[in-house]
């Protein structure tokens, strides 16, 4: 374990995190969130470099806009935080290459956890990239080639199946589209193993956020998010607990 890996890796999380919630904002709106200089949402001023330091500006300014005094979206710290979060505790088990993937697993699923809670929405142009990295990174994370692309199939029939027959039997649906996806690409990284787990965990978060939040069955659930919420801290004890289980 390192705490130099850790520092770094919570100093990159918090500027992936600045991207991410800049992505989180803009994208649903559909405005432009890749290219373009970094502005206050409300007044569209462009920020300066003091203003765009993660967490710290935020701080500086007291969560308002300098120009126009408007509260700054708390989303912006949040996601830096969780970022942060993230990288620190991904490259503090881990400071190479797994712990580099470990994080790219975690940073990619933040903003797929967020848009699915916020607007019910698991696009497939960040689904997508999560599978292929999966693909070309998940062997970092200790499952083998054959078992992630497994893992993907039987996550994405998994769930394909439990959507299609909802919606045979109720009528109506019971999963989103995008939920067997998310699975899919979540078992292109851990393998097929960890799925009944991440399953599990998320079944029981949903259920947990129904009960606090007085929802019934017809109301919808952010399953992607559960999923999302489920699947890093697996992955994160694999790869810490992992040697000690091997040696």
């Amino acid at each position: 374990m390192s705490l130099a890996g850790a520092i770094l890796g919570a100093i990159s999380g918090a500027i992936v995190g600045s991207f991410l919630a800049t992505l989180i904002i803009r994208w649903p709106k559909g405005e432009q969130a890749v290219v373009g200089r970094s502005r206050c949402d409300q007044c569209q001023q462009e920020l300066g470099p003091l203003e765009l330091v993660p967490i710290v500006s935020r701080l500086w300014l007291r969560g308002r806009c300098r120009a126009c005094k408007a509260a700054i979206d708390p989303t912006h710290a949040q996601m830096e935080i969780c970022a942060a979060i993230v990288g620190a505790a991904a490259l503090w088990i881990a400071p190479d290459s797994s712990g580099l993937a470990l994080a790219l697993f975690g940073w990619v699923l933040l903003p797929l956890a967020w848009l699915d809670w916020r607007h019910l929405w698991l696009p497939d142009p960040l689904v997508l990239p999560l599978g292929l990295g999966g693909l070309a990174f998940g062997g970092l994370l200790g499952a083998s080639l054959v078992d992630r692309i497994i893992g993907g199939l039987t996550g994405w029939a998994a769930l394909s199946l439990v959507l299609l027959t909802y919606r045979l039997v109720r009528g109506r649906e019971g999963l989103g589209q995008g939920d067997p996806k998310l699975l899919g690409a979540i078992g292109l990284w851990l393998g097929w193993v960890p799925l009944a787990p991440v399953l599990a965990v998320a079944a029981a978060l949903g259920i947990a956020v129904a009960l606090a939040r007085g929802l019934s069955s017809k109301d919808p659930l952010s399953f992607g998010t559960m999923l999302s919420m489920a699947a890093w801290p697996i992955a994160w004890s694999q790869l810490a607990y992992a040697p000690a289980i091997l040696s």
